[in-house]
């Protein structure tokens, strides 16, 4: 098993609410900044959200005000809480550093938003 574990992933409503949970085997505060990725088939993995050592965050325009990230270096865990999803959301999410690569991608949890 790589360094990276997602969870939370499943299938709801538009309208619905998810969480998702990465759980990193390292030291997460070593990274300047953490992310949420998506991706569905056929297409690149695209940044979704990322979340600074120093407290930033940036959102990709799809997803401000409805998503939010968190990030506990103590834990070593990252957070996506996701609101008012919609269908366009329905993709496979993964965490990793951002915006380089250092970790081994993880399987990744699936999210599905039926309309």
């Amino acid at each position: 098993q790589g360094p990276i574990l997602e969870s939370g992933g499943g299938s709801v409503q538009a309208g619905g609410s998810l969480r998702l949970s990465c759980t990193v085997a390292r030291e997460i505060n070593r990274f300047k900044r953490m992310g949420w990725y998506r991706q569905v088939p056929g297409k690149e993995r695209d940044l979704v959200a990322d979340f600074g050592r120093d407290g930033s965050t940036n959102y990709a325009d799809s997803v401000k005000g409805r998503f939010t990230i968190s990030r506990d270096d103590a834990k070593n865990t990252v957070h996506l809480q996701m609101n008012s999803l919609k269908p366009e959301d329905t993709a496979v999410y993964y965490c990793n550093n951002s915006p380089n690569i250092f970790l081994t991608w993880g399987q990744g949890t699936q999210v599905t938003v039926s309309s």
